[in-house]
């Protein structure tokens, strides 16, 4: 092998004599790995996209994956987000116990048991009213998914007392607080914020 076909690195006692076509192939694939590394867009592979960030044709913004109920596949809770999907409104029914609207955790269907009950239920009709990407599936959210969504996602909230559709008892139900966190059960009759929530299964 002739002289300029190699290169000699020593260090020390040590002496290590490599063919120089080698060390060109090494690099031109370490550069060619860098450039491939570049080019890629640093969005999420599954598509799914980043907490708080807006789900295209969704509906609204990614708040978090939820283990499903009773069997039920897990979900991604799509919230909206800004005035046009903010209401004030009374939980309704004070002083009756709704059947079937009080999981903690399944929003959907303490909502629809709200609509079917006899009385009004003005909080859950205005999240169940709303409508997004052409969606129409929203509902008021158990008191879990609010706290996923205070935990996750509270930049997308206004402040203050937001209603969930978990009853409590006959006089009250829960809501949430998104300035100090506190989870609550608070009278019916009162307004409070009203936050539309849908669901997105893989």
């Amino acid at each position: 092998m002739k002289k300029r076909d190699v290169i000699t690195l020593t260090e020390g006692p040590l002496t290590l004599t490599i063919p120089a076509h080698a060390i060109t192939q090494v690099f031109t694939a370490v550069a060619l790995a860098h450039v491939s590394n570049l080019q890629q867009a640093p969005a999420n592979e599954s598509g799914i996209p980043a907490l708080g960030e807006y789900w295209p044709g969704e509906g609204g913004h990614n708040a978090g994956l939820i283990r499903g109920v009773a069997g039920a596949p897990d979900y991604y809770l799509i919230v909206p987000a800004g005035t046009a999907a903010e209401f004030k409104a009374e939980w309704g029914g004070y002083g009756r116990s709704v059947a079937g609207a009080t999981s903690a955790s399944d929003g959907l269907t303490n909502t629809n048991a709200l609509l079917e009950d006899a009385d009004d239920h003005p909080a859950a009709k205005l999240a169940a009213g709303y409508t997004a990407d052409g969606h129409e599936d929203f509902y008021l959210p158990a008191r879990r998914e609010l706290q996923l969504c205070e935990a996750n996602v509270p930049e997308l909230f206004t402040k203050g007392y937001h209603w969930s559709s978990s009853q409590s008892s006959a006089l009250l139900a829960f809501g949430m607080d998104f300035e100090d966190g506190w989870q609550y059960d608070g009278g019916k009759g009162n307004e409070r914020l009203v936050r539309p929530v849908r669901r997105k299964y893989l």
